[in-house]
């Protein structure tokens, strides 16, 4: 049997990962007797779990209303940006000479991943398809390429705070694609090459400006899909 702090590690896990892939959506009410039912414990270990989950800025507990999905203003999101912009960059300065052969192979293949779905992404951008699954896999490929690097960094306290700051706004928004931001995400992904090739040459100082230059654009693209969901009128990201 399971430990009840083991359980609600557990269901923390499982309803963190639903929040950042916007399985979840922000501004979602979590109701405990809902979750009990659907884990199949008792309410302790759903109290537990979401306590947990407050403790990362996930949700927010609201009196007489439950637990809410953190929602965040625009100022919020830009402030996030701007903290995993130093974050990443220190990372990729502090991995770079540590960067094994396997690490390298990692980061390869992640690159590959990330590069093909950011291709299928933008075709479907220009046939003005939007696929939402498609845009959580990139998001996750995404971070799968910048955590080979934390890893690498062989920094805990660097790769926590960096993806503490990361977890802010994953999940608040879609990263829905269009045509008019192709450009964007084009870029976004030949950044992802020019850090790898930095790294790859040895060059620390190099690599961090690229990523920290990289997650300011990604804050660029991340404006673009705010005033296209603005303009579709999608009720825009509130303060908590």
């Amino acid at each position: 049997m399971p430990s009840l702090s083991t359980k609600a590690d557990e269901i923390a896990l499982v309803i963190e990962d639903e929040i950042v892939s916007g399985a979840i959506e922000a501004g979602t009410v979590l109701r405990q007797e809902q979750l009990s039912e659907r884990f199949g414990v008792s309410r302790t270990p759903i109290r537990e779990a979401l306590r947990r989950l407050a403790a990362l800025g996930l949700v927010s507990f609201v009196p007489n209303r439950g637990v809410r999905v953190r929602t965040l203003s625009r100022e919020e999101l830009r402030e996030a940006f701007l903290v995993r912009a130093e974050l990443e960059s220190l990372a990729t300065e502090l991995a770079t000479p540590r960067m094994t052969a396997d690490d390298l192979r990692r980061l390869d293949e992640a690159e590959l991943r990330f590069s093909e779905l950011t291709l299928e992404l933008r075709a479907k951008a220009r046939g003005r398809v939007e696929d939402k699954a498609l845009a959580i896999e990139w998001m996750k490929a995404n971070y799968a390429f910048h955590d080979v690097i934390y890893a690498a960094a062989g920094s805990p306290y660097v790769e926590r705070m960096a993806k503490g700051a990361r977890r802010t706004f994953i999940g608040q928004i879609t990263w829905v694609a269009r045509a008019e931001m192709d450009e964007l995400y084009a870029r976004n992904d030949e950044q992802h090459r020019a850090i790898r090739e930095a790294i790859a040459a040895g060059s620390a100082a190099g690599a961090r400006v690229l990523a920290r230059e990289h997650v300011l654009s990604s804050w660029r693209l991340l404006e673009a899909i705010l005033e296209y969901v603005q303009d579709r009128r999608v009720p825009e990201i509130r303060s908590a």
